[in-house]
């Protein structure tokens, strides 16, 4: 099992763990945006938005750069990929115990073997 940094993965869940973030790195998803965009649907003012981007950029999931007086923001695959791999390798490790109880309750019990 891969090894990995607790840390970014912790704030990786607790960034996505807001509805508003989660809808924020959904729009990001389809390409880079500005502040003013990515606020627009969200029932939040637009100090509240820039908030909730510093959380997603303290755990590295969003990017963001100034031109002018235009900050635009979007997402870090890299930092995805590793809550993606995260995902992947829980699923792969139940899917094995489920597999393993499968086998186990398929075998014979012991008053089906002595007819």
């Amino acid at each position: 099992m891969l090894q990995y940094d607790q840390k970014r993965l912790d704030q990786a869940f607790h960034a996505l763990s807001d509805p508003g973030r989660r809808a924020m790195v959904e729009r990001l998803s389809v390409g880079p945006a500005s502040v003013s965009q990515l606020a627009e649907p969200l029932p939040m003012t637009l100090s509240a938005v820039v908030q909730h981007l510093k959380v997603l950029e303290d755990a590295g999931l969003v990017k963001s750069r100034k031109t002018g007086r235009v900050r635009t923001c979007a997402l870090d695959v890299g930092a995805m990929s590793q809550v993606e791999r995260w995902i992947a390798d829980r699923k792969r490790f139940w899917a094995q115990q489920y597999d393993q109880l499968e086998a186990y309750l398929a075998k014979p019990g012991p008053e089906e073997t002595d007819r």
